[in-house]
């Protein structure tokens, strides 16, 4: 009998150690024990501290194969929050109303009997520790139909091979591997373990501000279709038909060569560190952004999320720049809209909490380009609701999609005429503790071969004005616009 291909792993600053390796063959061969024994596949999990000076998404980025899934999600302003992964143990795709459950219910049974560790003892590991599933959602519940989306599901999410979660000075490195009953242990292990070698500190690339060759930008239908819709909306409003809707425009970006994420991402992290950047990549694109918008974030019995809606511009001036918060914290319109976000999310949480409490007035949220109203809303939860199940009772908030929702899912394909695929969804990880941070997936971009495809959009209410809704969506677009064009 032919011995199994066992692959070396060449020497590096995180090949495994004798004991490590020999912790990982431990969990590797009870993992197939027990999938050989339940007849069902098994996670088997080594999760080592390293050192938190590395740049996580720069070395997985480096370190990404060609054939690779691989995923970035960064926070730098909150304690130098990063998750970073790469490779596919298992991906996990659904589609239909009951995505969000049904994700939730499949990670759970992946979870069961985990070897991942028993006792988990390690109270100084970053949040997203430990083996996660990775991933988004797309905006509606079949989204993604064109063939740009054809490698992002309408929920897809991914339990990666090797990631690396950092914070507060603390970093950690998780290798995990899904085993069936026919695996070699050996074979498990040794793949691995060339998984870890192949990470290397690595800085991440700088994007070229002056190409040779300039990119074409084109609206993918003309600005005055985008107006048109507003106005549509603004009659509908009036009406009495909706309360509020959200209409995106698209904007493409055509380069002369294939566009690499990664100094995209690098240039992004950098201007809105107060964001949550992420990038979530599979061989043929990469969805990418910098959102201010929080959808989630479930810690044990604790859930938070925010009620963002209501924008405008930044000033280099700083007293003009104070007059535009100022503005937008007193403008009806802008008001009106934040507040609908907010009744809309703690009706959601309602059911499910023991108390939902949100701030009494909307605070001004500022990032590079344009601020935000934002009011943070805490629930303490009276049953164990998984993040993703939370998730879903939260998507799409009224920021995204509209009020009453039933009336806004039928409006927004009729008025915007475009397939969002993930633009208005969320991304995040979950972890085996259904713990786990999901964003609302704005200020973002597909990016695929040479061509990049923006979205932005506003929430459009009883008072607004077609050219003013044209214009905020300028603005947003300044978020990944001036870094491809």
């Amino acid at each position: 009998m032919m011995k199994p291909v066992v692959e070396q792993a060449a020497p590096g600053p995180f090949a495994l150690g004798a004991d490590a390796r020999a912790e990982l063959e431990r969990r590797v061969e009870a993992a197939l024990r027990r999938a050989r024994r339940e007849r069902r596949a098994v996670i088997a999990s080594l999760t080592l501290p390293i050192e938190a000076s590395l740049d996580a998404s720069a070395a997985a980025l480096a370190a990404r194969r060609p054939d690779d899934r691989w995923f970035c999600l960064e926070q730098p302003d909150r304690g130098g929050f990063a998750l970073a992964a790469l490779g596919a143990a298992a991906v996990l795709e659904e589609r239909g109303p009951g995505r969000f459950a049904a994700m939730a219910a499949r990670c759970r049974a992946l979870a069961e009997g985990a070897e991942a560790g028993d006792p988990p003892v390690d109270g100084d590991a970053p949040p997203g520790s430990g083996p996660v599933f990775v991933g988004g959602f797309a905006f509606a519940d079949e989204g993604g139909e064109t063939p740009d989306w054809a490698s992002f599901a309408p929920a897809q999410l991914v339990l990666p091979e090797l990631s690396v979660a950092r914070r507060d000075g603390q970093a950690r490195l998780t290798l995990t591997a899904l085993v069936e009953g026919d695996d070699d242990a050996l074979a498990v292990v040794g793949r691995l373990a060339a998984r870890a070698a192949s990470l290397e500190p690595a800085e991440m690339p700088l994007y070229d501000p002056d190409p040779v060759e300039q990119p074409r930008v084109a609206t993918a239908a003309p600005p005055a279709h985008f107006e048109s819709a507003v106005a549509r909306a603004v009659e509908l409003i009036g009406a009495g038909e909706i309360e509020k809707v959200v209409l995106a425009r698209e904007v493409r970006v055509h380069a002369p060569a294939p566009i690499d994420p990664a100094p995209i991402y690098g240039a992004l992290r950098g201007a809105f560190p107060a964001c949550y950047c992420y990038v979530a990549g599979t061989p043929e694109a990469a969805f990418i952004g910098a959102s201010p918008e929080l959808l989630v974030r479930r810690d044990g019995a604790r859930a938070q999320t925010v009620a963002l809606a209501g924008t405008t511009r930044r000033s280099a001036d700083p007293a003009v720049d104070r007059h535009l918060g100022e503005r937008l914290l007193s403008g009806s319109k802008e008001r009106e809209e934040q507040a609908i976000v907010a009744r809309r999310i703690e009706r959601a949480l309602r059911p499910v909490s023991v108390w939902v409490a949100s701030a009494g007035e909307p605070v001004l949220v500022k990032v590079l380009n344009v601020q935000h109203l934002a009011t943070p809303i805490r629930a303490q939860l009276s049953e164990p609701v998984p993040v993703l199940e939370l998730a879903g009772r939260l998507h799409p908030t009224p920021a995204v999609g509209g009020e009453p929702w039933e009336r806004a899912r039928e409006l927004i394909p009729a008025l915007e005429g475009l397939d969002r695929g993930w633009y208005a969804g969320t991304v995040g990880w979950t972890d085996l503790a259904e713990d786990g941070e999901f964003c609302v997936a704005i200020r973002c971009g597909l990016l695929r071969g040479e061509v990049a495809h923006l979205y932005a959009g506003n929430g459009i209410v009883r008072d607004s004005v077609p050219a003013d809704e044209l214009a905020e969506t300028e603005h947003k677009l300044g978020a990944l616009l001036p870094l491809l064009s």
